[in-house]
């Protein structure tokens, strides 16, 4: 196997081992298996390429091209022209793809299933990383570059993954990009033979002293390669903590320093809370509704199910905006009032989540807080809570009838997806019973419905706080058995049921309304804390129902209006039967929360391109990525560009400097009708030169003269004891070029442009000054002379 072929398998398996640290982030690893034919075959188009031979940027636009084939077989080989021939419904429908993808990364939380999507966005991904480690490391020779997007693709994967960097994925990454290293000196020295940096330390050689240069140099790369590479993804923290908790440890404690809300569990404080004997103040209230039975104060929902529980998702978080977006699937032809709250934390309640009337418009309240636009909810930054805070919310009141909901259309295919799946550790028990309660229903609603009546009145169910919440993939089976628990038990369970049944479900925790005062405001208390299902509706949102007996108030749109009959009243509206809010506990009419679940204008508060909303970290992490991406091609162009406005521009006003400027501009010259297709011949004297540049170029009598000019020019500072001054000679040179670019065809003149030959000059700059250093830096060490025996 030739040096660069080895070269091209170690940038291939580079890749792939770095694409390892991307596996905690979905289930599964079959997309890694259908990976690695594919960059394997990318990487042998572009050693095809080079063995032709093609010029370095043909052979980087060959492997462009075969990567998107690859990618129109595996993705889109129905909307493609004999399933490999990309055409215009073929990028329409990768684009739709990846953008299912962001709306699936925004949904989902880590480790996401893999989706058509978020497959695309793996394999797509990790292609262009490929192609940019192989174009820089085997095409351009310069394999320590090619660590900065094994970096970037090390860093994006570890500062997604939960908990920090993983130190396996790390090594394994690292290790690639050392094997890389080390095969392109070996490569070099298999060409230039062995290099030896200094004198061996002792006679026949110190085990170090065979060491050589590119290998001493590829470890002192590698190392700094690897620092950097470990200590990005621990700036990256996530934010963890409770929900319910008075200690301020939920989310967004600490020094500020997360850009993400973990997945928490609030069960055990909701049930402490609705078990305190002290049931103190929480939250005064006042609002501008006239209907206190609304207001309920939402904290978070859980939209994360694995079969025991429910969780809410990890989660990016932003700046608060100043008017927030309009709630998930919510249809003009809904009604909806606006009320104003205004809410009043007690001094001892630190709670690092904001609870709000939901969907809320705008928020008022000092300190430093983070929004969460999927969600729409808010978040304390740098251990922000709401100890001793007043705040104003504005919010709308959201009332549809039963008639929207029984006639409402499918939902989006992306949020059905999310949220109807459940694990299949979930006991088919809970699936059976739920086809069981809601047999002869006729729509969603209808079955919604009757799981609600079941839990709340015809099932035979009890409300006991003093349950304890259970554990293991049977604890939903088990409570259906026993049929005793509280409002996690009961919202826990409906929720999965109503998922079973093709309904998107997810679970709210908040308060509840609370008791009105003498002085107008509403006092919530400990024993406030409630948990309820939604239900998605399109055209309505997510819908608040109550399977808690004896506790909150049963939604209108729910009830029936006869005796005797399960058929609620069809133009009902959302308000509850009472407009008297209830001490106990009672359910909200939360409408989002959920990674996701809101299609919603959340994008105008959050960057596009992360899909859930990425943050500023996001870019930091992203924005080098796509810098290289741009200037690998462009980088050419830029070049030359510089240079040639540098060579012919302004100099020193002496002898020397006029002799400079001679010299840049021959080189100027010869550089431009290089572009063109003209060689340069070092063996030719500068009249040879010039004549060869005319006859090639075809230029005309006025061009050629000027040509001439520049050759005599020229010869003057080379070999003219006393050169004179050639004043014109950078016009001489535009004259010259224009001539040559007009003689030209059209492609040949688009490629001079885009990419010219001469810019490999800058490469063979870059090479010589690391020669260069890499020279000083061996002679600077000292050389330590062992004594003659004649010495000793």
């Amino acid at each position: 196997m030739s040096g660069r072929a080895r070269l091209a398998l170690c940038a291939a398996a580079a890749t792939l081992m770095a694409s390892c640290a991307l596996l905690p982030l979905v289930n599964g690893p079959s997309w890694l298996l259908e990976l690695v034919p594919l960059v394997v075959v990318q990487s042998g188009v572009g050693a095809a390429a080079r063995r032709v031979p093609l010029g370095r940027p043909l052979t980087v636009l060959v492997q462009a091209v075969a990567t998107l084939l690859l990618l129109t077989l595996v993705f889109a080989r129905g909307h493609a022209i004999a399933g490999v021939i990309p055409g215009p419904d073929t990028f329409s429908y990768l684009a739709e793809l990846l953008r299912q993808g962001g709306q699936d990364v925004s949904q989902y939380a880590i480790p996401a299933p893999l989706t058509d999507g978020i497959r695309l966005m793996l394999i797509g991904g990790v292609l262009l990383i490929g192609l940019l480690v192989d174009t820089l490391a085997v095409t351009f020779r310069s394999a320590a570059p090619a660590g900065l997007p094994l970096l970037a693709l090390y860093s994006v994967a570890a500062g997604l993954s939960q908990g920090g960097p993983d130190w396996l994925w790390f090594l394994v990454a690292a290790g690639g990009y050392l094997m890389l290293l080390l095969a392109e000196g070996r490569d070099r020295l298999a060409q230039w033979g062995r290099v030896f940096g200094a004198a061996p330390r002792a006679q026949g050689g110190a085990p170090d002293g065979g060491t050589v240069a590119p290998v001493r140099t590829g470890r002192r790369i590698g190392a700094v390669a690897l620092g950097v590479a470990l200590l990005v993804p621990l700036v990256l923290p996530a934010m963890q903590g409770g929900l319910l908790a008075a200690d301020g440890a939920g989310v967004g404690a600490g020094p500020g320093r997360g850009g993400t809300i973990s997945a928490v569990n609030p069960l055990v404080s909701l049930r402490d809370s609705l078990n305190t004997t002290d049931d103190r103040t929480v939250l005064s209230v006042r609002t501008s509704s006239p209907d206190l039975s609304d207001l309920y104060l939402r904290i978070v929902s859980l939209d994360d199910f694995d079969g025991t529980t429910w969780k809410p998702a990890q989660r990016h978080i932003v700046g608060v905006p100043n008017t927030f977006p309009a709630p998930s699937g919510l249809s003009p032809d809904v009604r909806r009032d606006t009320q104003r709250t205004t809410v009043t934390a007690a001094d001892w309640y630190a709670q690092d989540w904001l609870p709000m009337p939901y969907p809320p418009s705008k928020v008022k309240i000092g300190g430093s807080w983070r929004y969460e636009p999927v969600g729409m909810t808010l978040v304390g930054d740098h251990g922000q809570t709401t100890r001793g805070k007043t705040y104003q919310v504005t919010s709308l009141d959201v009332r549809p009838t039963a008639g929207q909901l029984a006639t409402a259309p499918e939902p989006p295919a992306a949020l059905r997806r999310e949220y109807t799946e459940v694990p299949g550790t979930l006991p088919k028990v809970v699936a059976r019973t739920a086809r069981e309660v809601t047999a002869g229903a006729k729509n969603h609603y209808e079955q919604a419905v009757r799981l609600q009546d079941w839990f709340s009145t015809d099932g035979g169910f009890q409300y006991d706080t003093q349950v304890a919440v259970g554990s293991g993939p049977d604890a939903i089976a088990n409570f259906l058995k026993k049929k005793q628990g509280f409002c996690v038990h009961f919202s826990f369970a409906m929720a999965a049921m109503a998922r079973t049944l093709g309904i998107p479900a997810r679970v709210a925790v908040g308060f509840a309304p609370g008791t009105p005062q003498a002085d107008g405001s509403v006092a919530v208390s400990l024993k406030d804390a409630h948990a309820w299902p939604e239900l998605y509706f399109q055209g309505v949102g997510w819908t608040r129902f109550e399977p808690t007996p004896t506790r909150g108030v049963v939604p209108s749109y729910t009830q029936s209006v006869a005796p005797g009959t399960s058929q609620p009243d069809q133009s009902l509206p959302s308000k509850n039967g009472s407009s008297k809010p209830s001490a106990a506990p009672s359910a909200g009419a939360d409408c989002a929360s959920g990674p996701g679940a809101c299609d919603t204008p959340s994008a105008a508060a959050v960057p596009a391109g992360g899909g859930s909303g990425p943050g500023p970290w996001w870019f930091a992490l992203i924005a080098p990525a796509v810098l290289v991406v741009l200037a690998v091609p462009l980088s050419p162009l830029l070049w030359r560009t510089r240079m040639r406005s540098v060579r012919l521009g302004g100099h020193a006003r002496t002898d020397a400097g006029a002799a400079a400027h001679t010299l840049a501009a021959w080189q100027e010259l010869t550089d431009s009708a290089w572009d063109l297709g003209i060689v340069p011949d070092e063996s030719l004297t500068p009249r040879g030169a010039a004549d060869r540049i005319i006859r090639l170029g075809r230029l005309d009598g006025p061009a050629g003269a000027a040509v001439h000019r520049i050759a005599g020019a020229l010869e003057q500072v080379l070999y003219a004891p006393r050169p004179h001054p050639a004043p014109g000679v950078a016009d001489d040179v535009r004259q010259a070029t224009a001539a040559l670019h007009g003689t030209a065809s059209r492609k040949a003149r688009l490629r001079a442009r885009l990419l010219p030959r001469s810019a490999v000059r800058a490469l063979w700059a870059v090479s010589a000054r690391w020669s260069a250093l890499r020279t000083r830096a061996t002679a600077a060490r000292p050389s330590i002379r062992r004594p003659r025996p004649s010495e000793r």
